[in-house]
């Protein structure tokens, strides 16, 4: 049973603007350790940073609370397995929204051009 569908759409642009302006303080308040490893150990990172912000924004609707008083950043984290694909590991207010919702599990799906990153998050539950 799917309990909540969230989407989000990031302009790559802004994400790099921000990374310019702010540097390492600005990916640092929605970034765990791992994923700014994994986006700064890329030419461009603002590609990378732009799809994580946006699997965040997606999961955060997928919970239908969006980031805020629930839920914050660094409560999800976007794991990437040896083959490529993504998938969502849940960290504190974010584990126990989960369990409140009686979740199963977080799917994850993002893809990204050098303008736009996208993401789209689907919380699956059990039979009502």
């Amino acid at each position: 049973m799917i309990l909540g569908v969230g989407i989000d759409l990031v302009e790559v642009g802004r994400i790099r603007d921000s990374l310019e302006r702010l540097g390492e303080r600005f990916a640092r308040r929605f970034l765990l350790p791992s994923e700014y490893d994994y986006c700064f150990g890329h030419p461009d990172p603002s590609t990378h940073v732009a799809a994580r912000f946006a699997a965040k924004e997606a999961v955060s609707k997928a919970f239908g609370t969006g980031i805020g008083g629930e839920i914050g950043w660094l409560d999800i984290e976007v794991v990437r397995s040896e083959l490529g694909s993504t998938s969502v590991q849940l960290h504190g207010a974010g584990r126990v929204l989960f369990e409140r919702r009686s979740a199963l599990a977080v799917h994850l799906n993002l893809t990204h051009t050098a303008q736009h990153a996208v993401a789209v998050a689907v919380l699956e539950g059990g039979a009502p």
